[in-house]
């Protein structure tokens, strides 16, 4: 194993990473949010929405590039027997997860919305597990993914009966783009050991944003009200994907799916938080329900890879 090998593998630099990565991830709830206040891209305009999504992973996808080009002192373009490790992760990551993502953002809460987020981490677990069959289920695995999905129900208690809390539309598509998460980050752990974790998501951001691009505008989507802040936000929001994902990629290249996905606990937990102050959703965020429904997520996905004698394995 090589020195940078080993840096990668150690628990404090995986959580340090991992946390990074989740910051960056929890404040594109609000910061979406914000983008569709500022672009004035109604909650029903489905085609604007999609559009904008286009154009922020097109650019992601130019910046990972373009920071992976710096790096190496070349210029990093994928190679033609790459396209079979690029296509299936554009489309699980890109492709479905925000198309049915930034769809559920706009009829949903942002604190809702980023702790139905944190359940892409169990999803991935069960299908390491059970799918790819790269870990084994055991009963603690499936106690802390049924505490975590508990907690996702119990968010959703919050207006009074399960039928008024919860729409297809809005927290159902955020669920549905957390399965396609859960998706990608197998492909990730596997597609990454093959190709440079870098080049594989600065080429499938860039691809998938071309098509959402394309799909929304088909769709007859437009974003005739682009202001300087609404383009600082849409440049902010391409960050967010070119750092979190390059470096969520980089760590699952080399750790096993499960031990980078336990510490996706930071993800709702500052989702919630910054939903709250950036949204003003802070009786939302801060009520019994919504409380215990975060401390049930972040519980579930602890649980899954704590060991006793060793922490987080």
């Amino acid at each position: 194993m090589s020195e940078k090998e080993n840096i990668l593998t150690r628990t404090w630099m995986v959580v340090l990473l991992a946390s990074i990565c989740c910051v960056l991830w929890g404040s594109a709830i609000p910061a979406i949010k914000t983008g569709y206040r500022l672009l004035e891209v109604d909650s029903s305009d489905t085609a604007s929405q999609i559009v904008f999504a286009g154009i922020r992973f097109t650019l992601a996808g130019l910046l990972v590039l373009l920071f992976g080009s710096i790096r190496e002192k070349k210029i990093m373009l994928p190679e033609k027997s790459m396209i079979r490790y690029i296509v299936p992760v554009c489309l699980a990551q890109t492709l479905v997860q925000y198309f049915f993502f930034y769809i559920g953002v706009a009829h949903t809460s942002g604190v809702k919305g980023g702790i139905i987020t944190g359940t892409g981490n169990f999803i991935a677990i069960l299908m390491s597990c059970l799918v790819a069959r790269n870990e084994k289920l055991t009963g603690r695995k499936l106690i802390g993914c049924l505490l975590g999905f508990a907690g996702v129900v119990l968010i959703n208690l919050n207006g009074s009966t399960l039928d008024m809390g919860f729409k297809l539309t809005g927290e159902g598509f955020v669920l549905i783009s957390q399965v396609s998460y859960a998706v990608s980050t197998l492909l990730i752990n596997r597609y990454s050991k093959k190709m440079s974790p870098v080049l594989l998501s600065g080429s499938q951001f860039f691809a998938g944003g071309i098509l959402l691009f394309i799909i929304g505008k088909f769709m007859g989507g437009h974003l005739d009200k682009l202001t300087a802040a609404g383009a600082v936000l849409i440049l902010y929001l391409a960050l967010v994907s070119a750092v979190a994902y390059t470096l969520w990629s980089i760590l699952l290249a080399h750790n096993p799916v499960s031990r980078v996905a336990i510490l996706g606990f930071v993800n709702p937990l500052c989702s919630v938080i910054l939903s709250a102050l950036v949204l003003g959703e802070v009786q939302e965020a801060f009520n019994l329900y919504s409380l215990s429904a975060l401390v049930m997520v972040c519980v579930g996905i602890y649980i899954v890879n704590f060991r006793k004698g060793t922490g987080i394995s």
